[in-house]
């Protein structure tokens, strides 16, 4: 599988709150992004385990899709994932480790989309997202992401 590369780091403080766009971000292991909700347990699916967001990931590509398929211009930040990336197809990620820069991280499960993302943004992208709604990860290793970080197979 050829590398990808990190486009945007995203974050928001609180649930509901509007993601910021940064630079660089440090990644905690078991944790996972400084300043972001769910590290903070603020998120709105914190209190459910099985429902793990230390990082959420959504390709470049496939918002590209949703504007050429469906009309929908959702923009990087308003998919509330914290990693958009390029060049690498996240689904087959699901169970298998990989690196971000020098962050190692296990994929957990694809981060499907859900009506809340729907009203926190106003826009039809439940059914266009489904299944490739990008990918809930944890960090096994931390370590510092940037913009323009290599994403592979570990």
């Amino acid at each position: 599988m050829p590398p990808g590369r990190v486009e945007h780091i995203h974050l928001a403080g609180h649930a509901g709150e509007a993601m910021r766009s940064i630079e660089r971000v440090r990644a905690v292991a078991g944790i996972g992004l400084e300043g972001d909700r769910y590290a903070a347990g603020l998120g709105r699916f914190s209190q459910n385990r099985k429902l793990s967001r230390a990082l959420t990931l959504i390709e470049g590509e496939v918002l590209d899709a949703l504007r050429a398929e469906s009309g929908v211009d959702l923009q990087p930040g308003e998919s509330r994932r914290n990693l958009t990336t390029r060049g690498i197809a996240l689904n087959p990620l699901v169970g298998q480790r990989f690196r971000i820069g020098s962050v190692l991280c296990q994929g957990l499960a694809l981060c499907e989309p859900c009506e809340y993302l729907m009203e926190l943004i106003g826009k039809p992208v439940l059914d266009p997202l489904l299944h490739r709604g990008g990918l809930r990860a944890a960090i096994l290793e931390g370590g510092e992401i940037r913009v323009g970080d290599e994403v592979c197979l570990a």
